[in-house]
């Protein structure tokens, strides 16, 4: 493999002072309920009918950006959906705690051509720069580990709702009919509870131009399975603060997952899935399409292995040396993983030895020859070789303290991805403040 070159310097001359960087993003996943969320409440009453979606209804969604700033923009999802979405009463305040906003904070947003957001189905739609001037005196080390609340109200029926299942955030949604309660600061009439985002799925903010953008792409080991409910301790939220222990300010690091997501795919007949399009199939929505992308994190496979993907090694590898190709082509670095073990694994589709046979000889071929810029191996990191299963300390589940299902890592468990993320940045290039 030929050796890693340097994190690539946005170019600066005869460019503006800032740029847009995302901070935030949620990839699209299919259509509710089709997925695998964390600790869902019963939602027949916020959401009785899949089919007609949101009708004349209020969210407010809770989310964690990278760090603030007080210029941002967001954007808003309808690529599953077969009706126009009519977002209205667009907001966005600092989150106070359960679902309240804290005073003064709280800033309008509007599409680019009118108070009315309209996202035509299949498409992704930017609302106007929006402006927070509440945070315009503060300085970096107050704009870190700050929750956003967005809040606005579908108008009619949205009909199928393009969504991320497995936030492991908690947002808030009104009654059907309650369209203004988006717009009370208490969040009173805001009654029901998701683990999910609907529609909203980037935000970017005004930075300036040393600012970049990390994207880990993955599966649930990136989408954070086993982590804890709200503790914002999945591998890139750890990385993220990592990063500002170092001094790094100016790197964003955003999660661009879906649990389950497979390299290759499921076989056209298994659609609609669990895990989303193909990561293949999903970069130039999903990665591509975020701003000041500098560098991608590449943590996938085990699905493509289970009993649902069924895939051979050389078909995989096959399959992530095209998409490096496509990024390499953007002039992004991309750093890989080796695939950890799921061998003995409780949870359906996993544990077998046939999947084991294949994720071993995927992890050979990625250590004698790698498509990737760097490697990050974390089947040495978190596979115990006495058993050849994950190891004690990384299975468990942080939210339901229940015992793990083999494959996916808790809190421990992304601790020890971050870390072993950082030393290979912190081997390609040289963090300042």
């Amino acid at each position: 493999m030929a050796g890693p070159g340097p994190l690539k310097e946005p170019v600066s001359c005869g460019a503006p002072a800032s740029h847009w960087v995302t901070i935030w993003a949620a990839s699209a996943q299919g259509v509710y309920p089709v997925g695998a969320a964390i600790a869902q409440p019963d939602l027949r009453s916020a959401l009785p009918n899949a089919a007609a979606g949101m009708v004349d209804q209020a969210m407010r969604m809770i989310v964690r950006p990278a760090r603030l700033a007080p210029r941002i923009r967001l954007r808003f999802s309808n690529a599953f959906g077969e009706r126009a979405l009519h977002l209205r009463d667009l907001h966005v305040g600092l989150h106070l705690g359960g679902g309240a906003l804290v005073p003064g904070t709280l800033a309008r947003a509007t599409a680019p051509d009118g108070d009315t957001l309209v996202v035509p189905p299949g498409q992704a739609c930017w609302t106007a720069p929006i402006e927070l001037p509440w945070m315009s005196d503060m300085p970096v080390t107050c704009l870190k580990g700050l929750d956003l609340a967005v809040s606005c109200a579908v108008e009619g029926t949205s009909g199928p709702m393009t969504w991320h299942a497995k936030a492991m955030t908690t947002s808030y949604l009104s009654a059907p009919g309650e369209p203004d309660a988006c717009r009370d600061i208490d969040a009173m009439r805001l009654p029901h509870t998701s683990t999910s985002w609907y529609f909203l799925d980037a935000m970017d903010a005004w930075l300036p131009t040393s600012a970049r953008c990390l994207v880990g792409y993955g599966d649930s080991l990136t989408d954070g399975t086993a982590t804890t409910l709200n503790g914002h301790d999945r591998w890139t939220d750890v990385l993220q603060r990592l990063l500002w222990i170092q001094g790094c300010d100016d790197l964003m690091v955003v999660n661009a997952d879906i649990g389950g997501n497979q390299i290759v795919g499921p076989e056209p007949e298994a659609s609609p899935t669990r895990g989303g399009p193909a990561a293949i199939e999903r970069l130039g929505r999903d990665l591509l399409s975020l701003s000041g992308v500098q560098t991608v994190v590449w943590i996938e496979g085990i699905n493509d292995f289970s009993d649902n993907g069924q895939r051979s090694a050389t078909t995989v590898l096959n399959a992530s040396r095209r998409a490096v190709d496509q990024l390499h082509a953007r002039g992004l670095q991309v750093i890989g993983s080796t695939v950890p073990s799921a061998l003995g694994s409780t949870r359906p589709g996993h544990g077998g030895i046939g999947q084991d046979e294949q994720r071993r000889a995927f992890n050979a071929a990625l250590r004698q020859y790698s498509p990737f810029d760097a490697l990050v191996d974390l089947d040495a990191l978190m596979t115990d070789p006495a058993t050849g299963q994950l190891s004690d300390p990384f299975n468990g589940d942080s939210t339901f303290g229940e015992p793990g299902d083999g494959v996916h890592p808790n809190r421990a468990g992304h601790a020890c991805m971050a870390q072993a993320v950082l030393d290979v940045l912190s081997a390609q290039t040289h963090f300042t403040s």
